[in-house]
């Protein structure tokens, strides 16, 4: 499969390594110049591209941006063949990308992505920790397997998503319709508590839209006097102990 991830930080990082060590065509672009993109990113065969190169002639592009990031992103996608599917990967945390009434509102985080893009998405890999997600994939039939779950509004993008989820190393399980993704966001149950497939969609049908956001707000204030840092990226069994102890 041809795919393009633009943003090469810690989850498109680790999606271009894994995916083109599943044998995909990658291409990989961010927003200073495919020179500026490390060798480790391209160890496993992807390709450093520009930001328009690497959505062309692709059957997959993988948004993997910083939630303000995104409008940036619409020239870009613009072009984008319609059967191509677009796989969001992003989250919001307002203390790094400024409020979005919308969002502050009640909005779907991916149904704005959506709205801001003018297409469908997929969101998929949001709900696992960058650390995690980079040591903890395993095959498939593995005991205690992370689980991802997955949400779109067309069937036929949400299993291209789960199949690229369960290739680089997770469960994926269909989490029904992007409306409803919001039970992935930051805050719930599912979000970087590392659950496994039998877990998940228990942490699903209990996310509370109402709490996640001040639970949001109480793990990053929590790593953030740990780390000294609002968006620390902490190691994987402080991430998933306290968000387990705030979120589930």
């Amino acid at each position: 499969m041809r795919i393009g991830i633009l943003g090469v930080g810690h989850i498109g990082k680790t999606l271009a390594q894994k995916l083109s060590a599943a044998g995909h065509d990658v291409k990989v672009a961010n927003s200073r110049g495919p020179d500026t993109i490390e060798a480790e990113v391209l160890e496993n065969g992807a390709t450093a591209a520009s930001s328009r190169e690497a959505v062309r002639d692709v059957d997959v592009v993988i948004l993997s941006v910083p939630l303000h990031r995104v409008p940036d992103l619409v020239p870009v996608v613009s072009g984008v063949s319609r059967d191509t599917v677009v796989i969001d990967t992003s989250n919001y945390y307002p203390m790094r990308d400024g409020e979005i009434e919308s969002i502050e509102q009640g909005q779907v985080e991916s149904m704005w992505v959506a709205e801001t893009i003018g297409r469908p998405v997929v969101k998929a890999w949001n709900s696992i920790g960058a650390n995690s997600f980079a040591v903890n994939g395993t095959p498939a039939g593995s005991p205690n397997r992370i689980a991802i779950p997955v949400a779109a509004d067309d069937q036929e993008d949400r299993q291209v998503a789960m199949a690229l989820v369960e290739e680089t190393g997770f469960t994926a399980v269909d989490a029904g319709v992007l409306a409803e993704s919001w039970r992935q966001q930051p805050g719930t149950p599912c979000y970087c508590t590392d659950v496994t497939e039998d877990e998940v969609q228990h942490a699903l049908a209990t996310a509370d839209a109402a709490r996640s956001p001040r639970r949001r707000e109480l793990s990053v204030a929590a790593f953030a006097e740990r780390y000294d840092d609002i968006m620390a990226t902490p190691d994987v069994e402080t991430s998933a102990r306290v968000n387990r102890a705030l979120f589930m």
